[in-house]
């Protein structure tokens, strides 16, 4: 006698073997769903997402809001990611072996510099903050933004994701910049995505990105990729300043070669060889 089919919601697809979960992968499916630009989603629109109907994305939003996984906002009756997303990202970069290798490098480059040195890694098309090293130099303050491990912000204004996207390979980087949603948030914001293809060559060829108030008034950041084996970027790493502090000339002469050394040694530790 054959034995009976397994129920729906842990079906296996096909190819996938008999251990694969169609539940987990359809939950997992619903906290993707929820980005920088839709923190809050209801249950029809989660459902059009991921393809269920209704009711039975309305029974996995129920059992992630049990655990912790997602929020209900009580005045639009939508939902948002939970407290427990948030320990599992902590916990996820916190035991990264990038942090670990990098983050000596980071204090010293700050403490030589007198600047803030951040390293991101990119995750769709956003930057992901995951280590920080913080100057305590007068104005440094003003050009923080709040940010912190953890934080997020798109990835074609800041010289964190302009590295990023120019080490992608040519695929990737097609498909990304296909994607992007350009808006202006500086005074230097690139919103052509002609000219914003141009930079990431430039970028690629140069080792280093530049951002110049593309992302907030005043601020200016210069940052290199840490490189993995395959000569691909697995993070980045910026310092940066405000305007007033240093020209975009000086800038570039005077620390991008300690930026850059900085960013090499760190590829070195994680198995790159150029």
């Amino acid at each position: 006698m054959s034995e009976p089919a397994a129920p729906l919601d842990d079906e296996a697809t096909p190819g996938a073997g008999s251990t694969y979960s169609q539940s987990l992968e359809r939950g997992l499916a619903i906290l993707s769903a929820f980005r920088s630009g839709r923190p809050l989603l209801g249950v029809s629109e989660l459902g059009r997402d991921i393809g269920l109907s209704r009711s039975t994305t309305h029974r996995y939003v129920a059992t992630l809001a049990a655990l912790g996984y997602l929020q209900q906002d009580p005045s639009t009756k939508k939902y948002r990611l939970g407290p427990r997303v948030l320990d599992l990202g902590f916990s996820a970069i916190n035991s990264m072996e990038l942090r670990e290798v990098a983050a000596p490098h980071l204090r010293e480059l700050s403490d030589e510099t007198g600047y803030t040195v951040n390293m991101a890694i990119l995750d769709g098309l956003d930057i992901v903050y995951v280590e920080r090293s913080r100057s305590s130099r007068e104005g440094q303050r003003e050009i923080d933004l709040n940010l912190h491990v953890g934080s997020r912000l798109p990835a074609y204004c800041t010289s964190l994701g302009k590295v990023l996207l120019a080490f992608l390979d040519d695929g990737d980087q097609k498909v990304a910049l296909a994607r992007i949603d350009f808006a202006r948030r500086g005074p230097n914001t690139l919103t052509s995505r002609a000219t914003f293809a141009l930079e990431l060559k430039r970028v690629r060829e140069d080792g280093f990105a530049i951002n110049n108030e593309e992302l907030a008034y005043g601020l200016r950041s210069i940052a290199a990729p840490i490189l993995g084996h395959d000569g691909l970027a697995v993070a980045a790493i910026n310092l940066a300043v405000h305007s007033s502090m240093v020209s975009m000339e000086d800038l570039v002469a005077r620390l991008s070669p300690t930026l850059r050394a900085a960013a090499a040694d760190i590829s070195a530790r994680l198995g790159h060889r150029p």
